[in-house]
C-alpha cells in the first residue's frame, strides 16, 4: 500500500506545507487538499507543487458544481505541469447545503454530471481534437439556442504534461460507487469501515468493475483514519478526536432523509445510532450527538494503539481492498509524526 494524508480546509497554509515537507521526507506518497467553503484547494496545491519534489498532490476534493468541466481539466493540467507530473484530480459532488447554500448553484444529477466531466477532462488532456461534447448536462460548444451561437470547438492551447492525469472520485451511494468503479482511477470513500465495507459496497464495486475499460488498470481505494502509535493509555484518547467529525457528518451534513453519511452509517448496521445522532444534532445538541457515536466505530475506523495492534489494523485495511492508506498522524511534534509515518510505511511495504 501507498500512504496518503489529508490537508484540511481551515487554513494554516504555511503549517500544512511544513508538515507535508516533513512527511514527504520519510515516504508519504500523496497529499489530498480539501475544499469546502473556506479557502480554495487549488491555491494550496500550487504552493505545494513549488515546495515539494516527490509527493503527489491531489485535490480532495473539488466539488463538481463549482467549476466548468473544462476549467477542472485546465486546473488539473496546470497543477500537473507545475508539479512535473504529480497531480491527481479528486472530484466529488459535495452536498446541497454547500452547493446551493454557498455557491447558489442547483444540486442536480451528480452521477450524470460526474460521468460527463470525467469524459470531458480526458478529452481535453488528450488534445487529439477541438473539444466537442453533446451530453445531457454539458454541451461544448454551447448550442446556438442557448447562447449567442458564436461558440466554436477549441483545443486547449497548452500541451498537458500527461494525457492521463489520475481522477479520484469521492462517492458513497450505490449508483455513484458503480460509476466510480467503472471510470475512475481511484475511489475516496469517507467513514470507511474495513470489516463492513464489502457488505455495503461489494456488489456495487463489482457492477462498476464489470464495465471498466481494462486500459484504466486497477482502481485504487483510498481509506484509513486517525493514526497514533503508543500505549493504549496514551493514544486511546486520540480516537476521540474523530468523534465530533463523525457526529457532524452523520448528524448534520444534510437534512433529514437527505444525508448520505447518515444513510451509510445505517447501512453499516448502526441504524438506531444513526437516528439518535441525527435527532440530537438537528436539535442543536452537538455534544450529545458526538457522545452517541459508538466507541466501537471509532476504534474500527482508526489506527491507534501499540505498534503490533496498528500493524494488524494496516493488514485489515489491506484485506478490505485499500491500496492507499489515508492517515491523519497524531503526535506531539513533527518529528514524532515523521517517526510514526516511517514505521507505517514499513508496515505497508
Amino acid at each position: 500500500m501507498k500512504l496518503s494524508m489529508q490537508i484540511g480546509y481551515a487554513g494554516g497554509f504555511a503549517e500544512s506545507v511544513a508538515q507535508v515537507q516533513a512527511l514527504e521526507s520519510v515516504g508519504m506518497d500523496i497529499a489530498y487538499v480539501a475544499e469546502a467553503y473556506g479557502y480554495d484547494a487549488v491555491s494550496l496545491m500550487g504552493y505545494l507543487a513549488a515546495k515539494t519534489s516527490t509527493i503527489q498532490i491531489a485535490s480532495g476534493i473539488l466539488p463538481i458544481y463549482t467549476r466548468t468541466p473544462t476549467l477542472l481539466a485546465m486546473t488539473a493540467a496546470g497543477i500537473d505541469d507545475l508539479s512535473e507530473g504529480r497531480a491527481i484530480l479528486g472530484l466529488g459532488a459535495s452536498g446541497p447545503q454547500v452547493i446551493e447554500g454557498f455557491h447558489g448553484v442547483s444540486y442536480d444529477a451528480p452521477i450524470g454530471r460526474t460521468r460527463e466531466i470525467i469524459q470531458i477532462c480526458r478529452d481535453v488532456w488528450k488534445r487529439e481534437a477541438p473539444v466537442e461534447h453533446d451530453g445531457k448536462y454539458y454541451q461544448l460548444p454551447l448550442p446556438a439556442d442557448k447562447g449567442t451561437g458564436l461558440g466554436k470547438p477549441l483545443k486547449i492551447i497548452t500541451h498537458p504534461r500527461r494525457s492521463d492525469i489520475p481522477i479520484h472520485v469521492a462517492s458513497l451511494g450505490p449508483k455513484n460507487v458503480q460509476l466510480t468503479a467503472e471510470l475512475a482511477n481511484g475511489w475516496l470513500p469517507i467513514l470507511f469501515h474495513p470489516e463492513r465495507a464489502a457488505s455495503v459496497w461489494g456488489e456495487d464495486l463489482a457492477i462498476g468493475a464489470a464495465k471498466r475499460d481494462p486500459a484504466l488498470g486497477e482502481m485504487d481505494v483510498i481509506a484509513g483514519g486517525m493514526l497514533a502509535i503508543g500505549p493504549e493509555s496514551e493514544v486511546g484518547a486520540f480516537r476521540e478526536f474523530s468523534r465530533s467529525m463523525v457526529a457532524l457528518y452523520v448528524g448534520g451534513m444534510g437534512a433529514r432523509g437527505k444525508n448520505f453519511y447518515n444513510t451509510l452509517f445505517t447501512r453499516y448496521g448502526y441504524e438506531a445510532e444513526a437516528q439518535e445522532i441525527q435527532d440530537l444534532y438537528l436539535a442543536g445538541k452537538k455534544q450529545e450527538a458526538a457522545a452517541a457515536v459508538p466507541a466501537s466505530f471509532l476504534e474500527e475506523t482508526s489506527l491507534c494503539g501499540e505498534e503490533g495492534y496498528v500493524r494488524e489494523r494496516v493488514a485489515q485495511f489491506a484485506e478490505a481492498g485499500v491500496t492507499i492508506l489515508n492517515v491523519s498522524p497524531v503526535a506531539r511534534t513533527l518529528d514524532g509524526q515523521k517517526e510514526m509515518i516511517a514505521k507505517v510505511k514499513e508496515m505497508c511495504s
